[in-house]
C-alpha cells in the first residue's frame, strides 16, 4: 500500500488554513503504514515501481573480485557474489572460470588460504550478529569444519602459521567480553594462549612456530606489540619509541627471523614501515613517503618485500628487494584502491585487488621477473557500457577554523549550461574510516541516471590524513565534524551548476549520525536525509552496543559514565534535538545489528514521528550492521533513489497549480 503524507481531504482542508493553523494541525504524529514481507519491515515507504527497480537492477547486478590466497598449486582464492552473498571462489589461471566452493546463505568472511595445505579458513555469522564462526575448509575433501565454539563467542582475525600446521584467531570464548588469543593445531579443540583484558590479536608466527607476534589495540591511535612464547605462555611486550603512546598496524618477522618489520606512527604522523634488526636498530623504510602505509607482505623465499600505501585516497604498490631493501621497479597499476595482496608460494609473485572509480574490484598478477601484470578476473558490470561511468574530481575546501577538507566530486558528464543540479553528500562511517576512490554502482545510477551531483567528504576524523586530523574530532571535538559539513554546504552554495536548495545527506553507522546532527544543524540548508544503522544518542548507544567493544568506542566518543561528558552527549544528542529535524527523514536498520542497536534507530524515528513528521522507516531482521544480503540491499537501494526522487529531483518541478 502507497502511503500518502496527509489524506486527500486533510490535504484540501491544509490548503485553506493559516500558517499558525496548518502548524497545530500537523504537530500530531503522523499515521505509519506498516508493511510485513518476509524478513522485511517497511514503514510508510511506497512500494518502488517496476520501472525502477528494471533500471536499477542493471548497476546493482555489478559485483567484483577479491583476493584471498594462493593455493600450493598456484591457483588464488577470491571472494566474489554470484547469488545472495559473497563467497568463496578458486581461479586456476588468467580469467579462468570461477569455481564456487562455498555455498551458504551468509557470507563467507576473513578467508585466509592455509600455506602447504589445499584448504583454507573462514568465518560466517547468522542474520549479521558479527559472532563469527571460524571454519577449517579441506579442498581435498571438499569438507568444512568448524573450529570454534558455535553461537556463543565472536571470532575472527585467522593466521596461520607458516607451515599451515597451527592457527591463531581472537575470540571472545572466555568471557565474552574480552578477546583473548587461542591457537589451533590438528583436530582437537583450540588453545586459549593468551588471556588478558582487552582486544589481542596476533600478527605472525615464528618460522619454527614456538612464537607469535601479537599486540593488544587500545584505540586507533595506540595499540602495545609484544611477542608471545607459545610454550611457556610468556609475554613480553616491546617498548614504544617516544613519549606519546604510538599506533602499530601489521607485525611481522623477517626472514629467517633477522629482527622484525612493522608499522607504525612512533614519532611520525603517518604509519611508517620500519625494519627493527637483532641489534635493536630500526629502519624507516617508507620515510620518504608522507602517507600511511597500509599493509605489506613478506616473500616466503626471502626475496623480497612489497607494501601498500594510501596516498590522498589512491593506494599505490612498492616492492623491495631484501635484505639491502632496494626499490625493485612494478608495471604501472590502474589509478585506483589497493585491497588484499600477497606474494604466491614461490616468491615470484604477486596478487592484488584493485579497484577503481569506474570499474569492480578484480585481483590482477604481478610477475616480479618478467615486469608484467595481468588480470586474473574480469568482473561484471550489469551489460553496461562502463566508458559512460563517471570518475570523481578531487577537490578541497576550507571549513570553519581554516583546516583543509578533502572530498570527492561526481558530476554528470554533460551538465546543460544553466542547469543546477541536486546533490547528496555521502559521509563515511567509522569516523576513524576513509572515502576512497572505489567503485560505487549506486552514485554511478545517481549521477548518470538521475542527473545528480554526488559529495564525499572526509571530514576531519577520517583516517588517512594524519595522527593530529584523525583526533580532531575526538570526544567533545564532536561537532566540528559536523561543522566540516556545514562548511561544504557553503561550497555548494559558491558553485553556479548546484543547487543549495536540493542537497541530501546519506551516511551509515557513524555516518549516520552525522547525516542526523547536520539535519540538527542545518535544518533550513538539507532538503533531505537517509540514516543507516546510525548512531542517534551516544549515550544510549554505548550502554547497548555489544561489550566487547565498547571500551574501544569510548576512546573515539567518551566515557558515558563520567557526568561531564554524558552531558555533553545527551546535549548534542540527535534524538534529543528531534525537533529541528524538519526535512524527510529515510532510517535504515539490520535488527541483529551488535555495533548500533536497532534501539538507535527506534528512538530517533519516535522522537521525529511525534514532531509531526513524517519518516521512512526500514528494518531488515536479517541484517546486521549494514546489509549483505543482495535482495535486501537492492530492495534499500530503490527506496532510496525513490526518496531522492521525491524530495530532490521532484522538489525542483514547478508545483501543479491548485484547481
Amino acid at each position: 500500500m502507497r502511503p500518502t503524507a496527509l489524506p486527500r481531504l486533510a490535504l484540501a482542508l491544509a490548503l485553506l488554513l493559516p500558517a499558525t493553523a496548518l502548524a497545530a494541525a500537523t504537530a500530531t504524529t503522523p499515521p505509519v503504514q506498516r508493511e510485513v514481507v518476509g524478513n522485511r519491515i517497511s514503514e510508510n515507504i511506497p512500494a518502488p515501481p517496476p520501472e525502477l527497480l528494471e533500471r536499477l537492477n542493471r548497476y546493482q547486478s555489478t559485483r567484483g573480485a577479491s583476493f584471498a590466497g594462493w593455493t600450493p598449486d598456484g591457483a588464488i582464492l577470491v571472494t566474489t557474489r554470484f547469488g545472495e552473498t559473497n563467497q568463496v571462489h578458486r581461479i586456476a589461471q588468467p580469467l579462468g572460470m570461477r569455481e564456487q566452493i562455498t555455498f551458504h546463505r551468509e557470507p563467507a568472511m576473513a578467508v585466509q588460504a592455509r600455506p602447504g595445505t589445499p584448504g583454507f579458513v573462514f568465518g560466517r555469522d547468522q542474520g549479521g550478529s558479527e559472532f563469527w564462526q571460524l571454519y577449517r575448509y579441506d579442498l581435498a575433501t571438499r569438507e568444512a569444519t568448524r573450529i570454534t565454539d558455535g553461537l556463543r563467542s565472536r571470532n575472527e582475525a585467522p593466521l596461520w602459521s607458516h607451515d599451515g600446521s597451527q592457527l591463531a584467531f581472537t575470540s571472545t570464548m572466555r568471557n565474552g567480553v574480552d578477546s583473548d588469543l587461542w591457537v589451533h593445531a590438528g583436530d582437537g579443540p583450540p588453545r586459549n594462549v593468551l588471556r588478558r583484558e582487552g582486544t589481542w590479536f596476533a600478527t605472525d608466527f615464528s618460522r619454527d612456530g614456538q612464537r607469535l607476534l601479537v599486540q593488544r589495540r587500545i584505540s586507533i591511535n595506540e595499540s602495545r606489540p609484544g611477542e608471545l612464547d607459545l610454550a611457556s605462555g610468556r609475554l613480553r611486550m616491546f617498548p614504544v619509541a617516544g613519549e606519546r603512546p604510538a599506533a602499530f598496524g601489521l607485525f611481522r618477522y623477517a626472514p629467517d627471523d633477522r629482527g622484525v618489520y612493522f608499522t607504525s606512527d612512533e614519532g611520525s604522523e603517518f604509519m611508517t614501515l620500519r625494519h627493527r634488526a637483532r641489534d635493536g636498530s630500526v629502519t624507516a623504510l617508507s620515510a620518504d613517503i608522507p602517507w600511511d602505509v597500509t599493509g605489506f607482505d613478506l616473500a616466503d623465499d626471502g626475496r623480497h618485500l612489497v607494501f601498500a600505501t594510501n596516498e590522498d585516497g589512491i593506494g599505490r604498490l612498492h616492492l623491495r628487494r631484501l635484505p639491502d631493501h632496494a626499490a625493485v621497479p612494478l608495471p604501472e597499476l590502474p589509478v585506483g584502491v589497493i585491497g588484499q595482496f600477497g606474494f604466491s608460494p614461490d616468491g615470484g609473485r604477486i596478487a592484488v585487488t584493485l579497484n577503481t572509480a569506474t570499474s569492480p574490484s578484480d585481483v590482477f598478477v604481478i610477475d616480479i621477473a618478467a615486469g608484467t601484470l595481468t588480470a586474473w578476473t574480469r568482473s561484471e558490470v550489469g551489460g553496461l557500457d562502463a566508458s559512460r561511468f563517471v570518475s570523481p574530481t578531487l577537490i578541497r575546501y576550507e571549513s570553519f577554523d581554516g583546516l583543509s577538507i578533502p572530498a570527492f566530486f561526481y558530476r554528470p558528464a554533460h551538465v546543460p549550461p544553466g542547469t543546477r543540479l541536486p546533490v547528496v553528500i555521502q559521509i563515511h562511517g567509522g569516523p576513524e574510516a576513509q572515502a576512497f576512490l572505489t567503485f560505487s554502482p549506486t552514485i554511478q545510477y545517481m549521477v548518470a541516471e538521475m542527473g545528480m551531483a554526488v559529495l564525499v567528504p572526509n571530514v576531519r576524523g577520517s583516517s588517512g590524513y594524519g595522527r593530529t586530523f584523525l583526533k580532531l574530532d575526538n570526544g567533545k571535538k564532536r561537532k566540528d565534524a559536523v561543522r566540516d559539513i556545514g562548511a561544504l554546504l557553503d561550497w555548494i552554495e559558491r558553485q553556479p551548476e548546484l543547487d543549495p536548495g536540493r542537497v541530501g545527506v546519506f551516511g551509515g553507522s557513524y555516518g549516520g549520525y552525522m547525516v542526523l546532527a547536520t539535519m540538527v544543524d542545518y535544518p533550513e540548508r538539507i532538503a533531505a536525509g537517509v540514516s543507516v544503522v546510525g548512531i542517534s544518542n551516544f549515550v544510549t548507544f554505548l550502554e547497548a552496543t555489544k561489550a566487547y567493544r565498547r571500551d574501544l568506542r569510548r576512546v573515539e566518543y567518551g566515557d558515558e559514565r563520567d557526568p561531564a561528558m554524558r552531558a555533553f552527549m545527551e546535549e548534542i544528542a540527535p534524538a534529543n534535538n528531534a525537533h529541528r529535524i524538519t526535512s524527510p527523514l529515510f532510517v535504515a536498520q539490520g535488527a541483529n545489528d551488535p555495533r548500533v542497536p536497532l534501539s538507535e534507530a527506534e528512538q530517533i524515528v519516535r522522537a521525529v514521528r511525534a514532531n509531526g513528521r513524517d519518516v521512512w522507516y526500514l528494518v531488515f531482521k536479517d541484517e546486521g550492521h549494514g546489509f549483505a544480503r543482495r535482495s535486501n540491499a537492492d530492495w534499500f537501494t530503490a527506496a532510496t533513489m525513490l526518496f531522492w526522487q521525491k524530495h530532490l529531483i521532484d522538489a525542483g518541478k514547478p508545483a501543479p497549480p491548485v484547481r
